[in-house]
């Protein structure tokens, strides 16, 4: 039963004088029942409401009032019971009526609003909420009507039992007792849901502020902090929406009448500073959501109309900076609906402004007094309001997150831009703050559009404002924080299109520019400061490689001036420090030189001292940046000698030279070593201050006195501190690292080194010292762990002096007969000594020591050279080798046949009670490292005596029965006890031995190269330890033995293998296949450069016959090119345009790294077949094997895709191929190119990308310039089907053009010329225009080969088949072409082909060159750059061959200067057509009738085909209509269009609503149903369905009144907690309500909405049309509802 029939049955109740306790017992319901019914609780309110004018009728003393004169209707139910009960109803009636109705309120209403709250959780899993949401509503309104009649006590008790709901919770002591009974302080506990509990407020709100004394003020006033309170605490941002506005908004609107506009103004204020504290102590994202959230709810009371009087004491936001603030913050907010609400605000305020027309501006900020956030002049509204129209224009339009729409609005910014520049220069004060326009490019920085993110960057890189000082620094706060973050997205730093690879990215030049612009327009007061600001925030966040090294650049282009202070290098350091550590080694020594440029330039020097200075630079590391003889190196010294007079660099380094070396007395206990970098910071400063003197002594011995004497003392001072030897070792060993220079110097600048000459005689002073000291401390002394540390300490410095003085006589004599000898028996003699049953540390120490210093002085033998037979080192490292290999006792009591192999360190078991407990710690934790390296040593020896032929392969074999093998197996076990960063010179091993044994032991050499390659993958995040590895597995794994290698076919195809896995890590990793390719290449080819002889010559040719085996390497090298990712990419073309800076960056000279160029497989492997030679069988059978190949990829790519897109991995691979088939033609015997010329002339059919024709086209004429005999091919291709020809003829109609090369070598010219002639004539009358074009090219190019051929002809034809008639018909097809001048764009394409530089400057045999090939064809048919091979590029390889049928360089240049040709003809997709024809052929007469199976029908409801002309129908309303036509309005779905504006959508609209049964469509007018737009869609459905109008400002009221009846407000918008349409379930009674076209929903209205539905999407296109989005949504609830109904 509905709610309006109900009341008409209790108004006839109760005119009839009923017993009311009789109705009371039997509406109510028992506490037990539950669910309760929502029409029994509607039958109790309209009885409660029914009383309401018998009871208030009724005076205290029991009097009645005067009569009524008013008269009632005798018809009227409630009138004529009003009558009677006036004469009937007594004050004891009355007191008993009113005691049962707040019996009701706490038994009752109470009750089940406690029992709805309980039971919520359970009811929504259930997927009741709809019944709770109504049953809610029913309460409520039950207990609205009772509230008015009960005592006054009765709403305070209630106020108590739902207030702590918005409270926080209390434990149970804290709990106040003003409840009249322990019932009532049960339903305190009970009501804690805050939907319900809000709901309860929201219906006693009207009776808190009817009476206005001060016991509801302060319960009020309570409400109002309880309220707030919750806001700000809560996480549920629905909660929070739903509490504001049924409990703020009800408040102020309870105020807003009678008079009462004081307290209305006190409340508002209250609110108002309230939110201003809260975000002015908080300005994080959450709370400015929150505080927009209730100003956008308290807006209608904020901006009252100008119309209304505003009392007294009303707050103006508009006053407020923090107001002003929040909703700034606001607009470059990242929930879309915080910032509708903001512009909201905005908007608001303007029009307010507008309205008052008086003069308002902000008040001045406290922090800043110049700082006027909004000002509004009424002598200059015109220009304000078209302002700040422009300001939301552009807001809202960067909503849209799509560059198309956005791009046209951008000028709007210049025009804001411009206003506000004018206007501060004009005023003086401003009418506009640059904060707003800061909102702006904030919120394009947030997009999720990177190229709306983009256009913002180059917007504000661009801005001419910033050239005035005012504007620079009121964006300085924003450069140094927003605009720093956003320069963080490396996507940025893309080249621009017109760019080549290797160009400084256009945000880099940008960048640079602004960056000078910027500093220079800044105040000179303020650049200091502000540069140090972004300094630190480069310092505070970590950058990726790319933004840093450009944001590093622009730094080092400010001009000179004295900014950065002690805080400055400090922050610059951090910058290296803490960002810079994972990036690539050559940009991240790249932007090292670009900060240190930047120190040099900006530095105040009078504020930093000399010694900030050299602590700065110790950061700057000499394999990456700062190294001796570099640009950045010479730089440094220029400034320091500039500067000589502030810091005083010699007198320094003299002082901390002193200071340096003096240190305490020594304790006799081990210590550990000093930090080095005291070390590092003085060698630095030494080198630098002799570098300075450029024309002079440099003063070096001078200045090393003090080491030097320390020195030449170390051997034979024993008093001398532990600490001070360490010390000046550590210092010489830096000192001998830095003084090198890079190894790309030329020999002449190295030798002329003279600091470098003046080290090396200065050191010769003490090398004996230094040496024998070394060796008597290697030789036993350093027992303790940190021993092991000053082990490497000295083995550094041994490295140094060998490598220095090696090459000397004198000296090379004594450390091979002496000082080597010596090392190596010393150790031996450690190692030979008895193991203990209790290990201690001492003892495994000597022993690690031991094995680090053999495996050192191995590396420096074979480094020098030094293993000469007749040397005591020779003879020493013999019994080196005989320990290694000598048997050891098991533990099972047999003898290891290779018992020194894979020798572990063992830990100790105790430690010494005389040590120290602390060493304990470290023991254990270092120890696995120290026996991993013990190990690592073992094999460094190993590998060398292997390498050194110490001990020959017979001896080693007889000595050890199967010694290779189990070597071998203890390489694979090394593998797997060793970390893999120090497994290389297990790999070095192995190299050796694998080709001897992998004829007997085949799965033991694939297990092994299989465990390697697991190995080396597992460094590929190591760049350090990776490309070693890499070298070295490769060289192990493709040695030319095992390559050559025959009968193995498991180890071969491991090796297959290994290699497509090397090409698929290459496509993540750069560089990786340039290493297999580069070895195979040297592999295959390694002696043709080599004397004559016939066992070298039979090692080449079985070496080289390898290839064949492994062709697939080298044909994967010939296409070879990964695509890579976009980071990747920008990576790639960032470092090649770091190299091009060549000298200019000191990175480029210092950094040693692979070379990772992407195209150096490409390269390697055309060079390879560049040495080929066609007169050597076995280059011939690969030559003819690889061509094979490469036409069997090329027809892959064909059949797999028939159509590819420009420049995707099809094109690229097909062009390559071409590309090497060229390169290989000339190579080619006759016999074998006749046996690919129809692969060849079949390519030519496929569908295919210009640069691939132009390939294809130019491989034909080469091949019938070579062999015209082979003509008769080329004329079967034009005999071909029509149909499967398509527009591929072109191919071979631009073989014609080029006919004048063919046709000389040809033997009946005159003969094959009529036949091109007949060609050409066939093809001009295609229907295609483009095959007709090529057509009358090719025509044109065969009849002007000149006369005499054509005089041939006629002679040849006779008399009787003279060319007279066929010449008229040729020289009319070409004046008809050349007519085409009027043709508009068919005289443009005519001219354009003609020009093309296929068919103008290029010549198929003068043009035939390498560089033509790969550079000039790919530029010139737009093949991306990064195809593009440059000559240079093949030069820089030494096996590159250059023949004088394959020049490198073209030897005319007219081809490379054309730019790219604009005539582009790709073939066509000829597939689809054919089945598309088949189909159809096939389909017969059957196919037409299911052709209209899809076809859109238009479905006539079959009851209103009979009544829908009916003109007696026509003035019934829509309820009415519907009941004649025995139609059911079904539905309880209310449709709000409001907001719309186009009648077409309306129209739509209201069709829909009435096909699927809307019970109310909500329009703003009613006047759009005349509308003829509207009726073209509605087609008169709004004559059946019902239509209200309720205006756009009435919607608040209009949504607060359904939701009061029990309805769902719905809105059809995205938000952060958006529900997705595919899983909302609606409720019954629902309300949907839609969005404007433009805007949406408002934001005002958006805290009125339960829930937000968003349909799900998958395109670029954010938004639907609305009359789509609701047709979805209405079908939905339709759906769901029909479906289970």
């Amino acid at each position: 039963m509905s709610s309006s029939s109900t009341s008409v049955l209790i108004n006839a109740l109760l005119s009839s004088g009923p017993d009311y306790d009789v109705l009371f017992d039997s509406l109510c319901w028992h506490s037990d029942q539950w669910p309760v019914r929502t029409h029994q609780i509607d039958a109790l309110t309209a009885f409660i409401e029914g009383l309401h004018g018998p009871l208030l009728l009724l005076t205290d003393d029991e009097t009645p009032v005067e009569e009524d004169t008013t008269p009632c209707s005798s018809s009227s139910p409630a009138g004529e019971h009003a009558k009677n009960a006036r004469c009937r109803l007594t004050a004891a009636k009355k007191r008993l009526i009113i005691a049962k109705i707040e019996s009701v309120v706490w038994s009752q209403c109470i009750a089940l609003l406690a029992r709805i709250s309980a039971d919520d959780t359970a009811s929504a899993s259930r997927g009741g909420i709809t019944t709770a949401q109504e049953s809610t509503g029913a309460a409520c309104r039950l207990l609205g009507a009772c509230a008015p009649l009960c005592d006054a006590s009765v709403p305070e008790r209630l106020w108590h039992c739902v207030l702590p709901a918005l409270q926080p919770p209390k434990s149970d002591d804290e709990h106040d007792h003003h409840h009249s009974s322990e019932e009532e302080a049960a339903l305190v506990r009970r009501i804690a849901n805050v939907d319900v509990a809000v709901e309860v407020m929201a219906v006693l709100l009207p009776t808190l502020t009817s009476s206005p004394d001060d016991k509801h003020e302060r319960l009020a006033h309570a409400v109002l902090s309880s309220t707030l309170s919750f806001v700000k605490r809560t996480p549920d941002t629905v909660a929070v929406s739903k509490v504001a506005v049924r409990i703020l908004l009800t408040l102020l609107n309870c105020y807003g009448g009678g008079g009462r506009g004081s307290k209305l103004g006190s409340m508002l204020r209250f609110i108002v500073e309230d939110l201003c504290r809260w975000h002015a102590s908080d300005r994080t994202a959450a709370v400015t959501e929150r505080t927009l959230l209730c100003l956008t709810v308290l807006s209608d009371h904020l901006f009252p109309p100008t119309s209304q009087q505003t009392p007294s004491g009303h707050p103006d936001p508009r006053l407020s900076v923090q107001f002003w603030r929040m909703v700034q913050d606001g607009l470059t907010n990242a929930d879309n609906v915080s910032r509708k609400r903001a512009l909201y605000l905005l908007k608001r305020a303007v029009a307010r402004s507008e309205e008052e027309e008086e003069a308002c501006h902000c008040p001045r900020s406290s922090s800043d007094q110049d700082e006027i956030l909004f000002r509004w002049d009424p002598s200059r509204s015109k220009l304000l309001r078209e302002f700040w129209e422009d300001y939301a224009l552009v807001m809202e339009t960067l909503e849209e997150n799509q560059i198309h729409v956005i791009r046209p609005v951008l000028n709007r910014i210049d025009m804001l831009i411009q206003t506000t520049a004018s206007d501060s220069e004009v005023s003086g004060c401003g009418l506009f703050h640059p904060s707003w326009l800061l909102c702006v490019y904030q919120r394009m920085f947030h997009s999720e559009n990177k190229s709306l993110m983009k256009e913002g960057v180059w917007h504000l890189l661009d801005l001419q404002a910033l050239r005035q000082p005012a504007f620079a620094s009121a964006f300085s706060k924003f450069i140094v924080g927003p605009f720093m973050d956003v320069l963080s997205e490396s996507s940025l730093f893309h080249r621009a299109a017109g760019q080549s690879v290797g160009d400084c990215p256009e945000l880099g030049v940008k960048l640079k520019a602004f960056m000078v612009t910027f500093f220079t327009s800044l105040p000179l007061e303020d650049r200091g400061s502000v540069l140090l600001q972004l300094i630190q925030r480069l310092g505070s966040q970590h950058w990726c490689a790319v933004p840093i090294l450009f944001l590093s650049e622009a730094l080092s282009c400010l001009p000179d001036s004295p900014l950065l202070g002690t805080d400055g290098l400090n922050a610059l350091r951090e910058v290296m420090r803490c960002t810079m550590i994972t990036h690539q080694v050559l940009l991240r020594g790249a932007a090292q030189c670009f900060l240190l440029r930047s120190a040099l330039r900006l530095t105040d020097v009078t504020a930093v001292s000399v010694d900030d200075v050299f602590s700065f630079l110790v950061h700057f590391r000499p394999d990456e940046s700062l190294c001796r003889g570099t640009s950045l190196w010479i730089q440094l010294c220029a400034w320091l000698s500039i500067n000589e007079d502030t810091f005083n660099v010699r007198a320094y380094v003299q002082s901390e030279m002193h200071t340096f070396l003096q240190v305490p007395a020594s304790t006799g206990q081990n210590e550990s070593l000093p930090d080095p970098k005291e070390a590092d910071k003085l060698a630095r400063a030494v080198l630098l201050c002799v570098d300075m003197q450029e024309n002079t002594d440099s003063g070096l011995e001078v200045l090393l006195s003090p080491l030097l004497d320390t020195l030449s003392r170390i051997s034979t001072n024993v008093y001398l501190p532990l600490r001070k030897t360490d010390k000046c070792l550590q210092l010489l060993l830096r000192l001998l690292q830095l003084k090198a220079t890079p190894h790309c110097r030329k020999a002449e600048d190295k030798q002329g080194d003279r600091v470098a000459v003046d080290m090396e005689k200065i050191m010769l002073q003490v090398f004996d010292p230094v040496q024998e000291f070394i060796l008597r401390r290697l030789c036993g002394e350093l027992v303790e762990v940190c021993d092991v540390e000053r082990a490497e300490l000295y083995l550094g410095v041994l490295r140094h002096l060998v490598a220095m003085y090696g090459g000397v006589p004198q000296y090379r004599s004594k450390i091979q007969q002496t000082y080597f000898p010596k090392v190596i028996r010393g150790c031996l003699r450690t190692l030979q000594e008895p193991t203990p049953q209790i290990l201690s540390v001492p003892g495994q120490v000597s022993r690690a020591v031991a094995m680090a210093s053999l495996a050192t002085v191995c590396v420096l033998v074979e480094q020098q050279h030094m293993s000469d037979q007749r040397s005591e080192t020779a003879a020493a490292l013999s019994s080196l080798n005989d320990y290694l290999y000598s048997s050891v006792q098991c533990a099972s009591n047999s003898q290891s046949p290779l018992g020194r192999f894979n020798q572990r360190l063992l830990k100790p078991q105790t430690i010494d009670s005389t040590s120290d407990a602390g060493l304990q710690g470290p023991v254990l934790k270092n120890w696995g490292r120290m026996s991993a390296h013990f190990m690592r040593d073992q094999w460094i020896c190993l590998s060398f005596l292997m390498r050194a032929g110490v001990m020959s392969d017979t001896e080693e074999t007889s000595r050890i029965p199967g010694g290779l093998e189990a070597a071998l197996a203890c390489c694979v076990e090394a593998l797997s006890l060793l970390p893999n960063d120090l497994v290389l010179p297990v790999l070095a091993f192995m190299e050796q031995v694998m080709p001897k044994v992998v004829h007997v032991e085949e799965d033991l050499c694939a297990e092994a190269v299989s465990v390697s390659w697991e190995l080396v993958q597992g460094l590929s995040n190591n760049p350090h330890d990776f490309w070693p590895g890499l070298r070295c597995f490769v060289s192990m794994a493709y040695h030319r033995e095992l390559l050559a290698l025959t009968g193995a076919p498991k180890f071969t195809a491991i090796l297959k293998q290994v290699a497509s896995d090397l090409v698929e890590l290459s496509q993540l990793k750069t560089g990786v296949f340039n290493v297999l390719i580069q070895h195979c290449c040297h592999t295959w080819l390694p002696g043709l450069c080599a004397g004559p002889g016939g066992s070298r010559r039979w090692d080449v040719n079985a070496t080289f016959s390898s290839s064949l085996v492994h062709i697939d390497i080298l044909t994967e090298a010939c296409v070879y090119g990964p695509v890579f990712r976009r980071d990747q990419r920008l990576i790639q073309e960032v470092q090649t345009y770091v190299e091009q800076l060549g000298e200019q960056c000191s990175a480029n000279a210092v950094v040693t790294g692979e070379d990772r160029d992407e195209q150096m497989a490409r390269t390697c492997a055309l060079a390879f077949l560049s040495r080929l030679e066609g007169s050597d069988p076995l280059h011939e059978k690969l030559m003819e094997e690889l061509v094979t190949l490469l036409l069997k990829k090329d027809k892959e790519i064909s059949r797999s895709k028939v159509r590819y897109y420009s420049n995707s991995l099809h094109h690229r691979v097909k062009n390559r191929v071409w590309q090497t088939l060229l390169l290989l033609l000339p190579k080619l015997k006759e016999e074998f190119v006749e046996t690919v010329l129809n692969q060849v002339f079949e390519a030519g059919f496929c569908s295919n990308q210009a640069s691939v024709k132009y390939l294809m086209e130019w491989m034909m004429i080469l091949i019938l310039f070579h062999y015209p005999q082979h003509i008769e091919r080329l004329w079967a291709c034009f005999n071909v089907d029509v149909e499967k020809t398509k527009t591929s003829i072109c191919t071979f109609l631009s073989v014609l053009v080029h006919l004048n090369i063919i046709l000389p070598l040809t033997k009946d010219k005159a003969v094959q010329w009529r036949r091109a002639l007949d060609v050409c004539l066939q093809w001009c009358f295609c229907h295609n225009f483009s095959v007709r074009l090529y057509a009358l090219l090719a025509l044109k190019r065969v009849w002007s080969l000149g006369p005499g051929v054509r005089e041939e002809a006629q002679a040849q034809q006779g008399p009787c088949d003279g060319l007279g008639g066929l010449a008229s018909v040729v020289e009319t097809c070409l004046n008809q072409a050349e007519a085409m001048q009027n043709s508009g764009n068919a005289n443009k394409n005519w001219i354009r082909i003609q020009e093309h530089f296929f068919f103008g400057a290029f010549h198929p045999i003068r043009d035939y060159s390498i560089e033509t090939i790969f550079h000039t064809f790919p530029s010139l048919s737009e093949v991306s750059d990064d195809e593009w091979i440059p000559p240079w590029k093949f030069e820089k390889l030494s096996g590159f061959s250059e023949s004088p049928t394959l020049p490198l360089r073209n030897p005319v240049p007219d081809l490379s200067r054309l730019p790219p040709g604009d005539w582009v003809q790709q073939d066509k997709d000829t597939n689809t057509w054919y089945l598309s024809v088949s189909v159809r052929a096939a389909a017969g007469e059957q196919d037409r009738e299911e052709r209209w199976a899809e076809v859109q029908k238009k479905i006539t409801p079959w009851r209103l085909g009979i009544h829908e002309q009916e003109p007696e129908l026509q003035p019934l309303v829509p309820q009415q209509r519907a009941s004649r036509l025995g139609m059911k309005l079904h539905g309880a779905l209310v449709v709000v269009a409001s907001l719309i504006d186009k009648p077409t959508n309306l129209g739509g609209l209201c069709r829909t609503c009435e096909i699927f049964g809307a019970s109310v469509l909500v329009l703003d007018s009613l006047r759009h149903v005349l509308d003829k737009h509207f009726q073209a869609l509605s087609v008169s459905s709004e004559l059946w369905l019902p239509l209200q109008e309720v205006k756009p400002a009435e919607l608040p009221d209009f949504l607060l009144l359904k939701k009061s009846e029990g309805y769902c407000i719905v809105g059809v918008e995205q938000t952060a907690n958006s529900h997705s349409l595919q899983d909302y379930q609606f409720p019954e009674k629902t309300l949907l309500l839609l969005g404007n076209e433009r805007e949406g929903i408002p934001a005002n209205l958006l805290q009125l909405l339960d829930v937000c539905v968003e349909i799900p999407q998958q395109g670029i296109i954010r938004s639907l049309n609305v009359h789509v989005s609701a047709a979805l949504l209405i079908w939905e609830y339709t759906r769901q509802h029909f479906t289970s109904g």
